[in-house]
């Protein structure tokens, strides 16, 4: 198999954590609670000790290996009570019609404060500022990048919701895999549809890697969202729903019998 190629952004990355594991105390500090996970006290900050979660643990959460075919470990940062949760899974592709984004915004603000947990990669433009909002809020959610997050640096922004337990950084890479890359997103996207409880897909273009990922969600018998649009009615033709601000409170009650 190639050896992995590294480029200037993982030297940087590796630099940075080797000075973080090295420097004095002055700089760093120790969060009492965090099980032996040390913290950047300003700026970006390193994962040191990722807890890894295997198919054993009751944490596990159900049904990967039914639907992935295989089970993985999954390393963890945060609030390991969110892996049970059975979050809302948040997909959109990376072109994304303007009437879309707009409606999108305000429904993922109402799920939010609705108290509902979302899942995603947070990639593309429109889940960036889905993220942004999340950040911004009380509620808990999940972040899953495309990569290990062994000695990752993770976005200051996100030190605070972990310290409150309502964040959850999780991956289901090993700690070799420091490289995102395509094919890791979309293993990645599977994964993070095969744990959610239910998918809501902003927007999928034709053809997109996102229809297909949604089309599989709805094979494994996932309930899958989508908002009005013509520019969605194919995911409608395979099985998509609307789903509209009215219909948050029910989604939320959903998930609320759930867990």
């Amino acid at each position: 198999m190639a050896k992995e190629r590294w480029g200037w952004a993982e030297i940087l990355d590796q630099l940075v954590i080797t000075f973080v594991q090295y420097c004095g105390a002055d700089y760093l500090e120790s969060n009492p609670e965090d099980s032996g996970q040390t913290w950047h006290k300003r700026g970006p900050f390193a994962v040191m000790n990722a807890t890894v979660i295997t198919a054993s643990d009751p944490l596990y959460p159900n049904g990967i290996e039914e639907r992935l075919g295989e089970t993985l470990p999954i390393a963890a940062v945060g609030n390991l009570d969110l892996l049970q949760s059975r979050p809302l899974a948040l997909f959109c592709s990376i072109k994304c019609p303007g009437d879309v984004i707009l409606r999108a915004y305000d429904l993922v603000r109402d799920i939010r404060d609705a108290g509902v947990p979302i899942i995603g990669g947070f990639h593309s433009p429109m889940e960036k500022e889905c993220l942004a909002l999340l950040l911004r809020g009380t509620e808990p959610f999940l972040v899953c990048p495309a990569r290990s997050i062994e000695k990752m640096r993770l976005p200051s922004a996100w030190k605070k919701p972990l310290d409150e337990g309502r964040l959850l950084v999780l991956s289901p890479f090993s700690q070799k895999h420091r490289r995102v890359t395509a094919d890791r997103s979309q293993r990645r996207n599977l994964f993070i549809a095969a744990l959610a409880g239910q998918v809501l897909v902003a927007h999928a273009g034709r053809g997109s890697k996102t229809e297909h990922l949604c089309g599989q969600a709805i094979s494994w018998g996932k309930p899958v969202w989508t908002l009005a649009s013509k520019d969605n009615e194919h995911l409608l033709a395979i099985g998509a729903r609307h789903l509209k601000p009215e219909d948050v409170p029910a989604l939320a009650g959903n998930w609320q019998r759930i867990t």
